[in-house]
């Protein structure tokens, strides 16, 4: 399995970006996956995921009812829309995919596959 993350780049707060997660073999229905995001210094931080079977989201609390994460079954393809941005989300992005357990959820060390890490830089 291999992802490759894209769709980042520099907006103003309060703008929108989507960003996609392109999987090479089989994920859908066999992984859970996630979005990260890291800035340096810090440990990748879990901002939301999707479950294996695509039925049930979650997301960190800062980013409820602004990301939302969808799937794409036919493109083998997962989104993240970014809405309402604000500078402090400014980071690199990385989806993931893995079949953690529930209290693992937010562990970089509990998934399988990374993409690349997309930037988002949010400025004005």
């Amino acid at each position: 399995v291999q992802l490759q993350a894209s769709g980042g780049g520099l907006v103003q707060p309060g703008g929108s970006l989507r960003l996609s997660c392109v999987a090479s073999g089989r994920v859908f229905g066999r992984y859970g996956m996630a979005w990260f995001r890291q800035t340096p210094g810090n440990e990748r931080e879990n901002v939301g995921g999707i479950n294996r079977s695509g039925g049930i989201t979650y997301y960190l609390d800062s980013a409820k009812g602004r990301f939302t994460i969808s799937r794409e079954i036919a493109k083998n393809t997962m989104y993240l829309q970014l809405n309402s941005l604000k500078p402090e989300d400014t980071a690199v992005y990385y989806c993931a995919a893995g079949n953690p357990i529930l209290s693992s959820i937010n562990s970089a060390d509990a998934y399988y596959y990374w993409g690349q890490g997309t930037q988002v830089t949010v400025s004005s």
